[in-house]
């Protein structure tokens, strides 16, 4: 038997047309490519994304093509979205921290017909337009004073005052791809994660929860996460949907710019990766800024550091919960809310539960397997390959069938290590590609690199593996220094002396003038393994060593303490990485405009 309520298919669609009837009137307020501050409505956005449909549909796009957009988070972008969507034509973010091999790569793959711009991602379309052979038109999301000259392109403005807002969308499988957006390609090809109109909508149910982003329509949000990060984290849905106000960065998302907005528009609610918060944090410091209305931010991307976590709560009186989740995810996989027990724990005691990634919500399923398959337990100490099952999780990868990517059980292996306790909290130890093997031992990079990070003169910090003759592999710790500081290892290796198993102890610290970023914010650790692959460790001069008074007895057969020579010091800083540490300088222009400072 049958229940008897109402078929209503779950499209994307619904969520504008809700923020449009029932919002219409709360702002989005961007900060444009052009420059100028510009603020609209849902009820505007949602009759400008109507218009923008009834373009592309005289432009030949059918419902199942692709349709990529190559820029920052404002309201046209949003705009695109839904217009994009809302016909059945699937929304592909292209992430233009990728380099351009990648990017061209990546629009092939997916067979691209369309690529909507912004002015600032235009001349590397222009260079490699011809590499592009599915793409059948450039839109620039512009008006027509900005337009380049001499360049077959259309007009974003011009395209849409040629079209009415009266056009039907929805009316198809609420199963219907939606939206496509590649992994950042660390390890082999990007791979295309393709999110369903359903898979787009229950993610958005899901982060509207209490516990997980709880935006209400109370909030005023601000996603720095870009929209082409799996699906800014599922704000540009969410938000809508709550009816909160809208803050649209744009490209300018250093300390000053970011704080500006927060403060000017009142935003209570912000998303964003660690390196954004630290560029605020650092802002606020040498300004004696303060945060008037913010009350919560969400940190994910990579490991939360604990003086970030103090200095919001301490200094700021803000909230952080750290999250987790991938691409494949939709991303948001888990959630450090507190629960009824965490809750009643003094600030110190949460504070070891808010460093960890959480707690998954009502449809992400979670298991530890080690080596064999076999279910580890939840008890904060057994460390395994971490698995994912859910409504909005990957099932294959576009246009890769023939690739099995689930087990039996249908739980997707994300690539990570970690460990579940007792109140349902998960910790990533590591990814599998960068977990450092000791003696047959496990080293977590993540822990040494968090700690190492609190030492008062690092500004970054990384550590991977290097090859060792006897225990496989040993830590190697990178430090960024803040600027004008100096130190050598001995300061940073009797930092970590005691907060860490000595025979985690990083067999050597190397001082370099950048660490390099991926794509998507993250550190580059394939890229500095490569570099480092025959790094060779300096001989002692001070510092630690195992015969210390007070070193930890380690066991017998276990690498370590660390080896004597790695103990001594050397202020001498390897700027080698500096020539790879952006992956060309397409990549650093982009990283310089999105993270470097404001120009207006």
């Amino acid at each position: 038997m049958l229940g008897l309520m109402q078929d209503w298919p779950l499209t994307v669609d619904r969520i504008i047309d809700h923020a449009r009837s029932w919002h219409g009137g709360i702002e989005v307020v961007s900060r444009s490519v052009e420059g100028p501050m510009v603020r609209t409505t849902y009820r505007e956005i949602h009759g400008r994304a109507k218009q923008l449909s009834n373009a592309l549909l005289s432009l030949g796009v059918l419902p199942g093509d692709r349709i990529a957009t190559l820029a920052w988070n404002t309201g046209r972008h949003l705009e695109a979205w839904y217009g994009i969507m809302g016909i059945g034509a699937v929304c592909h973010t292209l992430n233009p921290r990728l380099h351009a091999d990648q990017l061209c790569y990546i629009i092939n793959h997916a067979r691209d017909k369309v690529i909507f711009t912004d002015l600032t991602f235009l001349p590397i379309l222009i260079e490699h337009r011809a590499k592009l052979d599915c793409v059948e038109h450039l839109v620039v999301m512009t008006d027509e004073a900005h337009m380049p000259a001499d360049f077959p392109a259309l007009c974003f403005e011009t395209l849409l005052a040629q079209h009415s807002a009266d056009c039907a969308w929805g009316g198809f499988d609420e199963n219907t791809a939606a939206g496509l957006c590649y992994t950042s390609g660390t390890t082999g090809d990007p791979k295309g994660v393709l999110y369903s109109h359903r898979s787009n909508f229950l993610h958005t149910l899901g982060t509207m929860g209490a516990d997980v982003l709880g935006i209400s329509a109370r909030d005023v949000v601000l996603p720095v996460v870009p929209m082409f990060l799996a699906n800014a984290w599922g704000v540009a849905f969410s938000a809508p949907a709550a009816g909160a106000k809208l803050v649209m960065p744009g490209q300018h998302l250093d300390g000053a710019s970011v704080h500006e907005l927060i403060e000017t528009e009142g935003v209570t609610f912000s998303a964003a990766v660690p390196t954004v918060w630290r560029m605020l944090l650092q802002h606020l410091r040498e300004t004696g800024g303060q945060l008037s209305t913010l009350t919560r931010v969400v940190i994910g991307g990579s490991a939360v550091p604990e003086d970030m976590v103090r200095a919001f709560r301490d200094d700021y009186g803000v909230t952080v919960t750290h999250a987790w989740g991938m691409t494949e995810t939709s991303p948001m996989g888990t959630q450090s809310s507190p629960n009824r027990a965490v809750a009643a724990m003094d600030a110190e005691e949460q504070l070891r539960y808010r460093l960890k990634q959480g707690r998954p919500p009502l449809m992400i399923d979670l298991k530890l397997v080690d080596d064999q398959e076999q279910v580890l337990p939840h008890d904060g100490q057994a460390s395994g390959r971490l698995k994912v099952s859910g409504p909005f999780v990957v099932r294959e990868y576009f246009r890769e069938a023939e690739r099995d990517i689930l087990a039996a059980d249908g739980f997707f292996d994300t690539g990570d290590v970690a460990t579940i306790d007792d109140q349902g909290y998960i910790q990533i130890t590591d990814r599998a590609k960068d977990v450092i093997k000791s003696g047959g031992e496990w080293i977590s990079s993540i822990e040494i690199e968090n700690l190492a990070a609190a030492h008062p003169k690092a500004a970054m910090t990384a550590v991977v593996a290097i090859p060792h003759p006897k225990w496989d592999e040993r830590p190697l710790l990178l430090v960024q220094l803040k600027p004008d500081e100096r130190a050598d290892r001995s300061e940073f290796l009797q930092f970590l002396d005691g907060k860490i198993a000595r025979w985690w102890m990083p067999d050597d610290v190397v001082f370099v003038d950048h660490i390099p970023l991926g794509a998507t914010g993250k550190i580059d650790k394939k890229l500095i393994r490569e570099q480092f692959k025959n790094h060779v460790v300096q001989p002692i001069a001070a510092g630690l060593s195992p015969e210390e008074p007070n070193a930890e007895e380690a066991p017998a057969d276990a690498p370590g303490p660390f080896p004597p020579e790695a103990a001594g010091a050397s202020p001498a800083r390897a700027s080698t990485l500096t020539m790879v540490a952006l992956s060309g300088a397409l990549m650093g222009a982009y990283l310089w405009r999105s993270f470097g400072p404001a120009r207006r």
